[in-house]
This record gives C-alpha cells, structure tokens and sequence, in this order.
C-alpha cells in the first residue's frame, strides 16, 4: 500500500510517533487511515528497533470517530461489504493495540470521539490534557459504542460506563483521568515537552515511561458540576435491567430534585435511537464478562446487522439527519422503547444468515505482556 498522508510518521531512533493528518475532518478515521494504521502497528511490533509508539494528530481534534458518512454513501450505492471493509479493519486495529507487546502513548488534544477513542482507550498511557473531551455519541446516529467499548465502558466505576454510553455524555480531561479512561492528565503546555523527553528517553520500559509521563502529570480538579460527581445516582439509576427501567429510575430522581443535568440525561435518552438504546445496554452489560476480542467479534456480528438495515434503517436516518441535512430530527423506526421487541434485539447479536458473510477473524496473539493477557 502506498503510504498516505492521511497518516504521517516521525522516527526518533527507537520511538515512532505517527500522526493522525486529517485536521479538516477532525482526523475522522477513513479506510485508508485504519489500513495504514494497521499495516504500521504490526511492522513495529515485528521490528526489534522500535521500542516505543507516540499516538496524536494535526489541528484541533485528536480522532472525531470513523468516517461513518463515507461508510453510509457506500452502502446507499448498495454495497454493505465495504462497510463491513471498514469495521473489520477498524477492529482488527483495536485488538491489536489493546494486546500490544509495545507500550503506546496516546496524546489526546481536543476531540476523542467514537473511533478516537477505540485508537486511545486500548492503549497502554492515555495522556489527557486541558482541552480533551471524551464521548461516545453513538446512540443519537443511531449506532452503538463500538470499536471495542462495550469492553472498555463496562470496566468503568459502577455503572459509569452506561451512562457515558447511553447518553453520549461529554467528558472532559479531568474526567476521562478520575474514571479511568485516562491514565495521566499533562497541561498542555507541557505536551510537547512530554514528547520531547519520551523520545529522548528512548526506552521501551513502561516503569520508565510511566515515570516520565509522571514528572509533567497533574491531578486536575474536577468542575463543581463535574457528572462524575454524580455517580451514586448514575449507579442507582443506570444499574437498571432495561432501558425503560433506567427512564424510570431518572424520572423518580426528578421528581425529587429536578436540575439541569437530570434534565439533559432524561432528554438525551429521549432523543436517542430507541433501538441504538436497547442494543447498547445489552452490548455493555455482556461487554462486562467479555474479553476484548470476545466484545470485538460481537461488535462487528452488531455492526454489520446495523449497515444491512434489515430490523431498523436507524443508522441511515440519524447519518443523514446529523451529518448529512443537518436537521436534527430523525424520524427513529421503531419510533418508542416498547416498539424494539427482545426478540429484534436478539438479532443483532446473532450470526448473519448470509453465504459470504464470515464472523470477525481476529490475528493470533503470543509472547503478551501480563496487562494484555488481563485483557483476553
């Protein structure tokens, strides 16, 4: 594959940092960055001079997600596959980082959205910083966290990971670092001193690099109004069976005590894809005693239900109403919580009934440092 200038590289002896290059899309994932992002991270770790991976990216956003509008005027040409294309590759991707034998550092500047976050999360340090904000907004696209997530937000404190999943809540770098998404949070300013030491560090010891990370790290305090001040009532409410149950248990709270973040959450999830809903609970909860490649291999049976619009043409609508007319009206099909049947949702965890369709074929791994064999 000719190298793109979607993606750029700069050596530094042993470290390779590689840069996310499309800052007027907000680096969106297109096919040719997940490819290329993939063709690098396994020649580095088969490359015995490569001892340490630097993640970030050109202008403002880190990673605003995949490129979904791309993958919708593919399959409306009528062709699913290159959108299953797409998802394969993204996915084997992020199999690959969450069980790299090299320690990747991920500088997240701005926007860690979606698939920003599937290209971070997995890996080893996570650096936050000032202006990062964290979300998964599938719901109202009418999608799903994907990209490994029903792993990752299942693993968060109590049942955090719902509610960021559900609601599409936006986290800033105080945030991602107190609730874990985040290992260290470095000023800005100092970023790219913190880049300039790991590279002169040269090392590939995580002990060595942590520290490092260590020396330009701050503990950040969280906004008075932080959500995350907010978690025994997101564990009361979002630890529910069901959806609707979850609504309830909202409303009850309003009843109480009704302020504005109890009035964005109960109207965010009245906004959402009744269906992208109901799938994104059960995706999370099974993500929760799933390894990661188990949550990928179902990610992707989700995803590919999702693209073929056999149950719901949700992801359509919410694409064409968000990113596409820019109404922000989508006309959601089934329209209400009650309409999305166990048996609809049963359908998109379940293998698909096509002769040239194959489940997710993940590469094997061997040799895993301990932190990724956790992670199987």
């Amino acid at each position: 594959m000719a190298p793109t200038t979607q993606v750029l590289l700069k050596e530094s002896s042993h470290v390779r940092t590689i840069i996310l290059n499309r800052p007027k899309q907000l680096n969106a994932l297109s096919l040719e960055m997940v490819s290329r992002l993939l063709e690098l991270f396994h020649a580095y770790e088969e490359d015995p001079n490569v001892k340490l991976i630097i993640l970030k990216s050109e202008g403002r956003a880190f990673c605003a997600g995949g490129d979904v509008t791309a993958v919708v005027k593919d399959i409306n040409k009528g062709n699913w596959k290159l959108g299953a294309k797409f998802f394969s590759t993204e996915f084997t991707l992020n199999y690959l980082m969450a069980t790299y034998t090299k320690p990747q550092v991920s500088l997240l500047r701005g926007i860690v959205m979606g698939g920003g976050g599937g290209v971070s999360v997995h890996g080893r340090f996570r650096v936050a910083t000032d202006n990062s904000v964290f979300a998964m907004p599938e719901t109202e696209l009418g999608l799903f966290p994907d990209v490994g997530a029903s792993y990752y937000l299942s693993r968060l404190p109590g049942f955090f990971g719902e509610y960021v999943g559900l609601t599409g809540a936006r986290l800033d770098g105080a945030e991602m670092l107190a609730c874990g998404l985040a290992t260290h949070f470095v000023p800005l300013e100092k970023l790219s001193l913190l880049e300039d030491a790991l590279c002169k560090a040269n090392t590939g010891d995580p002990k060595i690099i942590c520290s490092i990370i260590n020396e330009f790290s701050g503990t950040p305090k969280l906004k008075e109004k932080s959500q995350y001040f907010r978690l025994k009532t997101i564990n009361r409410c979002f630890s529910r069976r069901t959806v609707e149950e979850i609504i309830s248990a909202i409303e009850k709270e309003a009843s109480k005590n009704m302020d504005d973040w109890i009035t964005w959450t109960i109207q965010s999830l009245k906004k959402a894809s009744p269906t992208s809903l109901k799938i994104s609970l059960r995706s999370i909860r099974e993500g929760r005693l799933q390894g990661v490649g188990q949550c990928l291999i179902r990610e992707y049976r989700m995803v590919c239900t999702v693209m073929r619009g056999e149950f719901s043409r949700d992801f359509f609508e919410g694409c064409r109403a968000l990113l596409l007319d820019k109404d922000k009206n989508p006309k959601w099909e089934p329209s209400k919580l009650e309409l999305v049947s166990d048996h609809m949702v049963d359908q998109y965890f379940a293998a698909k009934d096509d002769e040239d369709w194959e489940d997710l074929k993940l590469p094997p791994r061997s040799n895993l440092p301990s932190h990724a064999i956790a992670k199987l």
